[in-house]
C-alpha cells in the first residue's frame, strides 16, 4: 500500500469517525455525554482537516471547479423546494 492509498483510508475512517460521535452527540440523553462526544467530534473533524490539508498539498485529493451557472441553477432548484 502506497502512502496515497494510506492517506484515502485514512480520511475515510476519520469521515466515519466524525458520523458516529456526530450522531452520539445528537443521541446523547444526558449533558455531560453530549458534551464528550461533541468535544470528539471537534477534535475528529480537525484530523479530518489535516489529512484533507495534507492530501491537497500532494495532489492526491483535488477538486474540480464548477460553472457558476450550474451552481445558480441548483440554488434557485432548491430555494423553490422551501418555498412550496
Amino acid at each position: 500500500m502506497d502512502d496515497k492509498n494510506l492517506m484515502q483510508n485514512l480520511l475515510l475512517l476519520e469521515k466515519g469517525v466524525c458520523d458516529l460521535y456526530m450522531h452520539g452527540a445528537v443521541e446523547s440523553g444526558t449533558q455531560n455525554v453530549h458534551l464528550a462526544f461533541n468535544s470528539a467530534f471537534t477534535d475528529s473533524l480537525s484530523m479530518q482537516n489535516e489529512i484533507y490539508s495534507k492530501m491537497t498539498e500532494k495532489g492526491w485529493y483535488t477538486q474540480k471547479q464548477v460553472d457558476q451557472n450550474k451552481i445558480d441553477t441548483l440554488k434557485t432548484q432548491y430555494s423553490s423546494f422551501s418555498q412550496s
